[in-house]
């Protein structure tokens, strides 16, 4: 039988995660992971790589700081940008795998079904 020590335990575990999720919600969040899979960046690096303005792309950094997603370290002037570890970037690998996987006719049939 679960002690009330536990449940608040998994609540608290429930509430982190959905925290983490809400904070990966975004696609840009998500190209940002996926950039900082590939090398630390600093802002510039990510505004010219996703083609976004810097005001935008350090807002979404924030959220993810934030999130503890990620982590900067200054370097000079700049701050470089880097994931916390590697289960955030399994997290959104797993999600855009299963995103681009073909689905069923079945499934495909059932949407349609109930739609009409």
């Amino acid at each position: 039988m679960d002690r009330p020590a536990e449940r608040v335990t998994d609540q608290q575990a429930r509430e982190a995660a959905s925290d983490l999720l809400r904070a990966l919600a975004s696609p840009t969040r998500i190209a940002i992971v996926l950039a900082l899979l590939e090398a630390p960046r600093c802002v510039h690096e990510l505004v010219g790589s996703l083609e976004l303005s810097q005001p935008l792309v350090s807002q979404h950094l924030r959220v993810l700081k934030d999130a503890g997603v990620v982590r900067g370290q200054r370097n000079g002037r700049e701050i470089m940008y880097e994931l916390v570890d590697d289960h955030l970037a399994h997290i959104v690998t797993d999600a855009l795998a299963h995103a681009m996987e073909p689905r069923s006719a079945s499934v495909a049939a059932e949407r349609e079904v109930g739609s009409r």
